[in-house]
């Protein structure tokens, strides 16, 4: 097995339920995914067609729309898998799984993204960038669910 066709593996926790982090994943999506890492470095909207196919959309302040994947699973509050392709040919998809467990302080998010190997000797590289992004937007999305769930407590 070669480090490409082993999954992408990225881990965080909030202090906050499944359910709440599953709709801050899913639903307010675009109030803590960070621009830099969309297509247009200004999106207007995120969106996250809430059912199995549904598509994964940005979309600017003009109108025009990219489509960065779609809904491969759709298990609220426990479970989205997504067929994404942002930043890659239609061509290069690969699969993003997140579980949102729960436990004692709130709930572990794992995220689990393969699909990398297809891309030939690009995806070594491309992998590594791929966990450095993973990364910085879970950072995004810890601190917008923990602070979204502090309001409501």
């Amino acid at each position: 097995m070669t480090a490409t066709s082993e999954p992408l593996v990225v881990e965080c926790h909030v202090a906050a339920p499944p359910a709440h982090a599953f709709e801050v994943w899913t639903t307010h999506i675009a109030t803590w995914w960070p621009q830099s890492h969309t297509i247009s470095g200004d999106p207007a909207s995120v969106t996250v067609a809430p059912e199995v196919g549904g598509r994964v959309v940005e979309t600017t302040h003009d109108g025009t729309t990219y489509a960065w994947g779609e809904v491969a699973a759709w298990e609220p509050p426990t479970r989205l898998g997504l067929r994404l392709r942002l930043f890659i040919d239609r061509d290069e998809t690969s699969d993003v799984d997140v579980r949102f467990l729960a436990d004692d302080a709130g709930t572990r998010i794992r995220l689990e993204q393969t699909g990398l190997d297809r891309l030939g000797p690009p995806g070594t590289p491309r992998r590594a960038r791929v966990g450095a992004a993973w990364a910085s937007i879970t950072t995004h999305f810890v601190a917008a669910c923990e602070a979204g769930w502090a309001a409501q407590t």
